[in-house]
């Protein structure tokens, strides 16, 4: 899959891979990411958390959240908002990760569907990106 670095305005497709800029939040709106200067400049950013709350609020597409190994508990507290609005959600395996406190937090909100490997994430996300089949 083609990777990007988000730009204003920049259109969201399927099948990329989007990296969000040093020190912006990212927002969604009409289709498209939008930036803005980060929110919380000093201590650990809470950038994902942002960006998961305005997919909430603004996308009416499929939802799918994985936190993976991190710092702090980014992501966390836009997880029961995820999955409210019908999204999946995923964390990876404590053991598996680097750092744990990311995959921990979400973890211990309590809205997560799944705990799993990178490899098992990998397979689940192939899973449910897959067309379903209709029964004749």
């Amino acid at each position: 899959m083609p990777v990007e670095l988000i730009t204003e305005k920049m259109i969201i497709r399927p099948n990329h891979v989007f990296i969000i800029p040093a020190r912006r939040d990212l927002h969604v709106l009409h289709g498209e990411f939008r930036l803005q200067p980060i929110s919380k400049p000093r201590g650990w950013p809470d950038v994902i958390t942002v960006f998961m709350k305005s997919l909430t609020k603004h996308w009416d597409g499929k939802l799918v959240a994985v936190i993976v190994s991190g710092y702090d508990g980014d992501g966390a507290a836009a997880l029961c908002g995820i999955k409210k609005v019908g999204g999946i959600t995923i964390a990876q395996k404590l053991e598996t990760a680097g750092q744990p406190d990311m995959p921990e937090s979400a973890i211990e909100s309590g809205c997560v569907d799944f705990v799993l490997s990178p490899e098992d994430i990998a397979h689940k996300l192939s899973r449910i990106a897959r067309p379903r089949s209709r029964a004749k």
